[in-house]
C-alpha cells in the first residue's frame, strides 16, 4: 500500500517586512516541509526566529506591511495563490489556529458560545440549533462544561480560556490545527492539561478525521511529550527536520544539539548550558552560516558559503556544513 498523500505541504515560504526607515526584513527564509493526515509536528527555535509569522503567513493573517512569496499546498490546492479570496474560503474550515494567549482570541463582550459558533455561521456549517448543539459537543470535548457556553471570557479561568480556544480552532472540523504557544502565562498544572488534551484530541482526531497539528513552541520538553516530529528553526528558516527521536538523540545541527544542553533536565544531572551570543539581525545580508558566530563547530566554509539542505539520515534533513560529504577539512 503506497503512503498516504500529504495533507499539508510549505513550498519555499518566504516573509518580507517592510520598515519604516526603509528597507525591509526577511523574517521567514524559504521555509519547506510537508505532513501527512494524523502527524503533530513541533516547530522549534528561540524567540524571533520566524515560528510564528509562518504559520500566520500559512493562515493568511500577517499584516499589510508583509509581502509573502511561496505555496502552501492543502491537499494539492494552493491556498496562497490568489491571497484572501483563496485562503478566506479555507480559513478556520480546513486550516485553524489556537493563537497564543487566549484572552486576546476573544471578544470580551460576546459570550464565549457565540464565539465558537461564528466560523461554523461564517462557513455555513451549522445555524441556529444546531450551532448551539455543536458548541456544547465541542466545549464537553476539551473538558468543559456545555452549559457555560452562555458565559462571558472573563468569568473564564485562564485554562479554560485556552480550552476553549481549542474548541473554537475545532468548531469546523479542520483538517490542519495551528497552535501558537498554547501554553504560554498558564500555570505548570495547567499546561499539563492542555497539553495532555492536545494529546489526546489529536489522537483521537487524528484517528477519526485525520487531524494533522503544528505546534509552535520554544520548549523543546513539550515537543518530546506532544510532537513526533521537529523542525528547529535559527534566523528565519529550518535548519534541522525530522523524528523527534532522531532530533533528540542524533541532532545533525550545532544548534539543536545546543538547544537541548540549554533545557534543564530535572531528572539528570547535566549542567546547564546556555547558547552564546544573539541572532543575527534579519535587516541585513547574511554572509555564510547564520549561526557561525554562536557556533561550536564551526570551520572555514561556515564564513562564506551558506549552508543548504542536506538529508544525512533518510527522513532527517539539516542545513549544516558538517553533513557535507564533500568538505573534508572538519573540525577535530
Amino acid at each position: 500500500m503506497s503512503a498516504r498523500p500529504p495533507v499539508i505541504r510549505v513550498e519555499d515560504l518566504n516573509v518580507w517586512f517592510d520598515l519604516p526607515g526603509g528597507g525591509e526584513l526577511h523574517a521567514v527564509q524559504g521555509v519547506t516541509f510537508e505532513l501527512r493526515a494524523g502527524a503533530r509536528m513541533g516547530l522549534v527555535g528561540e524567540s524571533g526566529c520566524g515560528k510564528t509569522t509562518t504559520i500566520l503567513a500559512m493562515m493568511g493573517l500577517l499584516p499589510a506591511t508583509a509581502s509573502v512569496s511561496g505555496k502552501v499546498l492543502l491537499d494539492g490546492e494552493d491556498i496562497l495563490v490568489g491571497g484572501e479570496e483563496t485562503i478566506s474560503p479555507h480559513r478556520w474550515s480546513d486550516i485553524s489556529m489556537v493563537f497564543q494567549g487566549a484572552m486576546n482570541a476573544f471578544n470580551p463582550v460576546r459570550t464565549i458560545g457565540a464565539q465558537i459558533a461564528e466560523p461554523m455561521v461564517l462557513h455555513g456549517m451549522a445555524t441556529g440549533k444546531s450551532a448551539r448543539s455543536r458548541v456544547a459537543e465541542l466545549l464537553e470535548l476539551v473538558g468543559i462544561a456545555g452549559d457555560r457556553a452562555n458565559r462571558y471570557p472573563h468569568e473564564f479561568s485562564g485554562g479554560m480560556r485556552q480550552r476553549a480556544a481549542i474548541a473554537m480552532a475545532l468548531a469546523c472540523s479542520p483538517k490542519v490545527l495551528l497552535a501558537d504557544e498554547p501554553t504560554t502565562a498558564l500555570d505548570v498544572m495547567v499546561q499539563a492539561q492542555i497539553l495532555e488534551l492536545l494529546v489526546s484530541l489529536s489522537t483521537t482526531l487524528g484517528q477519526e478525521l485525520g487531524l494533522t497539528v503544528i505546534l509552535v513552541t520554544h520548549d523543546l520538553p513539550v515537543v518530546a511529550q506532544v510532537c513526533d516530529r521537529a523542525a528547529v528553526m535559527y534566523a528565519g528558516e529550518i535548519v534541522e527536520m525530522g523524528g523527534m527521536s532522531e532530533i533528540y538523540h542524533d541532532p545533525r545541527h550545532p544548534y539543536s544539539r545546543m538547544l537541548f544542553a540549554a533545557t534543564p533536565d530535572l531528572l539528570g544531572d547535566d549542567e546547564v548550558l546556555s547558547i552564546p551570543g544573539a541572532p543575527p539581525r534579519l535587516d541585513r545580508e547574511i554572509v555564510g552560516c547564520p549561526f557561525r558566530p554562536r557556533c561550536d563547530s564551526a570551520f572555514e566554509p561556515c564564513s562564506t558559503v551558506r549552508p543548504g539542505r542536506r538529508e544525512p539520515v533518510a527522513g532527517h534533513e539539516a542545513r549544516c556544513h558538517l553533513n557535507d560529504p564533500s568538505l573534508t577539512e572538519l573540525p577535530s
